[in-house]
């Protein structure tokens, strides 16, 4: 479908539009990501021996097609954290006030200095004796009969400077409704604080508060700047502040904690605001209980912060450390969707936003297609996913077979469990075969013309001469003209596939390999030889049974041992399922064994290999040639003494060796397979 662009009135015809090719970049309704192109990206570092959950990540954290992802949002939000943190002083607030504080005294003793009498003198011995520390001589002055109006007024203007700060620490747009003494501007705020309260309480109890927040909004949206759109959007936006502000606090050294708390205490005389902002305080604790109150904040910087300007720096810091929690996706049961996109683009701007919502968008993709699935640890891959992997595993192998001049194996032909033998017979109640239609209808056509019956027609009817009767009706059936084609039964595989897990292989770089043989095996066999039962055994220390979407999603683990004897009783296990099938072991390791289970059934790990470990392993592998299963290794590395072990069990089990490099392991195992399936057929 062409892309067009916006529409554009015709001048001529009015509400007419005119569309034409869009030219304007790159197509508005293209998805975001490539998203097959995405999980191919996922399953290269999968194949290269990473797993599942952390290719998920690394695409998350590098993004694609040009986009950012989250490692470069992180980026950003840390360099802003820094920026934060070097805003200033958060005790600048007790600097302010001592300053306003040194402007009234000495304002008052100038005063006092030019009147005479005892009065003047006693407040000269007033001023003296006043606390060293700011918040005592505040309150200290409280009583103060002061002689200077100036130094009145600048001592009042402390008590509203800190009232001020505060109700705008809390409610961002109270600052400007109170920077005059007007009283009206003072009730209204007592008048809101009421209402809110009564809201949250209705909230906290479950009722619907759907129109109560309107009228709310309607008669206090003034003063709340960011102008939430219901309750939870309200108490979110205050629960933040109060937050803040308790973190600024605890940011504080103890003494001046201490003297800012008592200095707002005082600011908040009136018993009803007081009052009103402490029921506030604890419906928002109760509301929202899980915001951080108590960590303090480390800031830098030389300039001093106001009481309001701390508390939003604080606010802002926390913020970005939310954000930067939640793009580092490190908790379990991490998403995308844990991401606050609008404060993302408040701090990061739109086109961040833009590309963290193509990001998240891939991954619901992902998930509504069926390659990505969520579990308890956060997304994983499905099986829809492994098959295809294990196709473009499969696919490469191929390649390389291809290459390598051992012929075109790009057969997509369904595996069958029946083959024709050429012969058919005469239909039996309750044959199963196939009808063959070929000698059916001859069978009819035979008998009908032995009977003197015209092509298709009934007894007794004559055919005029060189042409059918009229009316006839086709060829009529019977039951023994019916003849089924003969089949035999095509010989199935039970394939058991041995890898070794052991931290060996990461560390030589074989682990990405053997993922990609083993996902390319079990893709050749779900798909071309659908009637063969393939097992595949992963051991280290112990052996295990693994799946497709298991062995994917296999991380190293750091644990010694090569238990190759418990991975052989399992593939002994899984040969004694399938009686009929035609018996296939194959062994991928790169060392010898060091690990066999003791009487206990527990693993015991043995370095160097011990007599016991060789003979618990020799002894599955007569097991196993009792069952008339060939064991044929792959040896990866050049380890000597794993080498003569097998050497000498491929001679006692009437196996082979083959000693592939890494990039042609998954070519020798597949071909080795189809090999093996040629000779039982």
């Amino acid at each position: 479908m062409e892309g067009h662009s916006p529409g554009r009135p015709d001048p001529a015809h009015h509400g007419r539009f005119r569309y034409g090719p869009w030219r304007g970049g790159p197509d508005p309704l293209a998805p975001p990501y490539d998203v097959r192109a995405a999980l191919d990206e996922v399953g290269r570092e999968v194949l290269a021996g990473g797993s599942a959950r952390e290719a998920l990540q690394e695409l998350m954290r590098r993004g694609m097609d040009g986009r950012g992802g989250l490692d470069q949002l992180a980026d950003r939000i840390r360099r802003m954290r820094e920026a934060a943190r070097r805003r200033g002083d958060l005790g600048g607030t007790l600097d302010q006030v001592r300053a306003m504080l040194d402007q009234a005294l000495a304002a008052e003793r100038d005063a006092l200095a030019a009147e005479h009498g005892d009065a003047a003198r006693l407040a000269e011995m007033d001023l003296a004796t006043l606390p060293d520390d700011v918040a005592g001589a505040v309150r200290a002055l409280a009583d103060h009969d002061w002689h200077s109006p100036e130094a009145k007024r600048i001592y009042d203007q402390i008590q509203q400077m800190l009232r001020r700060e505060v109700l705008d620490a809390q409610f961002a747009g109270l600052k400007q409704a109170l920077s005059g003494q007007d009283p009206e501007a003072m009730q209204a705020v007592k008048d809101m604080l009421a209402d809110l309260n009564a809201l949250l309480a209705a909230h906290a109890r479950g009722e619907d508060t759907t129109d109560r927040f309107r009228e709310f909004m309607d008669r206090h949206g003034d003063l709340f700047p960011e102008q939430p759109k219901d309750v939870d959007e309200l108490i979110d936006a205050l629960a933040r502040r109060q937050a803040a502000a308790a973190r600024m606090m605890a940011s504080l050294s103890p003494e001046q904690r201490d003297q800012l708390a008592q200095l707002v205490a005082d600011a908040m005389g009136d018993a009803d605001l007081a009052a009103e902002m402490a029921q506030l305080q604890d419906n928002l604790r109760a509301l929202r209980p899980g915001l951080d109150r108590s960590s303090p904040v480390r800031m830098q910087g030389g300039d001093s912060l106001g009481y309001g300007e701390a508390v939003e720096a604080v606010a802002e810091l926390a913020d970005l450390e939310a954000l930067s929690d939640q793009l580092a996706q490190g908790y379990a049961g991490a998403s995308l969707d844990d991401v606050d996109v609008e404060r993302l683009e408040e701090r990061l701007g739109a086109a961040a936003a833009r590309d963290f919502e193509a990001l998240r968008q891939l991954e619901r993709e992902l998930e509504r297609q069926g390659y990505l699935a969520r579990a308890d640890d956060g997304l994983r891959l499905t099986p829809r996913a492994v098959r295809r992997l294990g196709e473009t595993a499969l696919r490469r192998v191929f390649d390389h077979l291809s290459a390598s001049g051992r012929g075109d194996h790009d057969d997509r032909q369904p595996g069958q469990a029946d083959e024709p033998t050429g012969l058919s017979r005469q239909w039996e109640f309750g044959d199963e075969l196939p009808l063959d239609p070929v000698r059916t209808v001859s069978n009819a056509l035979r008998r009908n013309a032995s009977a003197g019956m015209p092509l298709g027609g009934l007894p007794g009817e004559a055919a005029p001469a060189g042409r059918p009767a009229e009316g006839t009706r086709g060829v009529s059936l019977l039951v023994e003209d019916f003849e089924v084609v003969e089949t035999e039964r095509r010989t199935t595989a039970a394939v058991a596939l041995c890898v070794d897990m052991s931290f060996s292989m990461l560390q030589e770089g074989r682990w990405g390999p053997m993922k990609q043989t083993a996902l390319a095996l079990s893709h050749l066999v779900q798909t071309r030889f659908r009637h063969d039962a393939l097992q595949i055994i992963g051991f280290n220390i112990a052996a295990r049974r693994l799946t497709p979407v298991q062995l994917a999603e296999a991380e190293p683990e750091w644990v010694q041992g090569t238990n190759l004897q418990h991975a052989l009783m399992l593939a002994g296990r899984h040969l004694r399922r399938h009686p009929d099938a035609e018996p296939v072991v194959l062994v991928v390791t790169d060392g010898e064994p060091t690990a066999h289970l003791g009487p206990d059934g527990e693993p015991q790990f043995m370095w160097p290999p011990t007599t016991a470990t060789v003979r618990a392993t020799v002894a599955q592998v007569d097991e196993l040639r009792r069952t008339g299963a060939a064991l044929n290794v792959f040896m990866l590395g050049d380890d000597p003494g794993l080498a003569r072990f097998v050497d000498a069990v491929a001679r006692r089990a009437g196996g082979r060796v083959f000693t592939p490099s890494l990039d042609r392991l998954g070519e020798y195992v597949v071909a080795d397979y189809l090999k093996a399936r040629r000779g039982r057929r």
